[in-house]
């Protein structure tokens, strides 16, 4: 009795099974190389060996990441553009955790509204944010300038603090606030031990956002920022005349400091849950 061997699938049916096993992988890559290109893009020619116009590779050079401040006023506008990131994201960060409290914790009359109020601002464009507020001020005889800025950037971004922080709250087992009562801590300590650790990691990740909103937008600061420049502004207006090498070393190591802090904010969030 001889056996008789299973016939081999068409090389048509094997590549169907191997795309269908591995659709998602490819899809994935090419999902993350269309995300990272301009990324890389930025980050290649920040170590282009070019004059004032950086469009044309001319060859390799680190001296624009020895002297990242050699074009003129981009330093300038990175400092601008970190004080009022670090300012809007201080102020954003306390009012918004308040009433994110105020919302999550207790029911008060308005409250419907006042949580659907908090959603406009990140539904309404930039644009008309923008130049509304620039008519407020001008209606007020308040020049643009440093300060509109960081108003303008604190209205815009306690909408996200408030979301960010609320889902937090909205997230606690009241059961352990109410363990911390029963061991006789009164309300200030229970929310100083208990309640403010759990929600701080929400807090800070709503820090982030703000500042991140913050540093990169464009749009609301050129309506409201009159002569003083941040660094997006001045990106825009280098790319009339060629964006300099030193604003891609800028914008490359910012994706750095940004990529680090969420490798070590995941380093010790499975170094916690380990414990």
């Amino acid at each position: 009795m001889t056996m008789t061997s299973a016939p081999m699938p068409s090389l048509r049916h094997r590549t169907s099974r191997w795309f269908s096993r591995n659709l998602i992988r490819i899809y994935a890559g090419l999902a993350f190389i269309y995300l990272f290109i301009p990324v890389a893009y930025t980050f290649a020619f920040s170590f282009n060996n070019t004059g004032k116009s950086n469009l044309v590779w001319q060859g390799f050079t680190l001296d624009n990441w020895k002297n990242p401040c050699g074009a003129p006023q981009v330093c300038e506008s990175v400092a601008n553009s970190l004080k009022i990131g670090v300012l809007s994201t201080v102020v954003a960060t306390i009012l918004g955790t308040m009433i994110a409290f105020a919302i999550g914790r207790h029911k008060f009359k308005g409250r419907t509204t006042t949580n659907l109020l908090i959603f406009l601002p990140m539904a309404t464009p930039e644009v008309v944010l923008g130049a509304s507020l620039l008519a407020m001020f001008l209606n007020l005889r308040i020049n643009p300038g440093f300060w509109t800025i960081v108003i303008a950037h604190v209205m815009f971004c306690i909408s996200f603090v408030v979301v960010t922080v609320k889902a937090r709250i909205a997230s606690l087992d009241p059961k352990l606030e109410q363990a911390a009562m029963d061991l006789y801590a009164n309300e200030r300590e229970t929310f100083r031990y208990v309640t403010l650790p759990l929600v701080m990691p929400g807090i800070a990740g709503a820090a982030l956002l703000a500042f991140s909103l913050s540093f990169d937008d464009f749009i609301i600061t050129n309506f409201n920022s009159g002569v003083v420049s941040t660094f997006p502004k001045f990106v825009y207006v280098s790319a009339a005349r060629g964006i300099p090498a030193q604003a891609n070393v800028i914008g490359s190591a910012m994706f750095f400091i940004a990529l680090i802090i969420v490798i070590v904010g995941q380093v010790v969030s499975r170094q916690r849950k380990k414990v």
